[in-house]
């Protein structure tokens, strides 16, 4: 997977945070719709990361509707994450792929 920002993370912040972010990739994005924002991302990378944090392993203890995925400041709801999902299966029925 490619770094999400690595390039303009590694001018402006460091190596260290172009690591973090490839170590935890949701790093700098607070919910779901942020990852489909991202320009740098492209539709596999953004799946790669949604489905991450739609992962039981995201899960919050007893609360199975929320997830929190690593290197994101608080938990979403998994409806949130799924409708992130189908998004991007709509742009890839729609244009082959081209993001909105």
């Amino acid at each position: 997977m490619r770094l999400a920002t690595s390039e303009q993370l590694i001018q402006s912040q460091g190596l260290g945070a172009a690591l973090e972010r490839w170590l935890r990739p949701a790093v700098g994005f607070s919910h779901p719709r942020d990852v489909l924002k991202d320009p740098h991302l492209d539709l596999p990378d953004k799946r790669a990361i949604l489905a991450s944090w739609a992962s039981d392993a995201s899960a919050v203890q007893d609360e199975p509707k929320l997830r929190w995925l690593l290197g994101t400041a608080e938990p979403v709801p998994l409806d949130d994450v799924r409708e992130a999902l189908a998004r991007l299966d709509r742009w890839e029925g729609a244009d082959g792929g081209e993001v909105h």
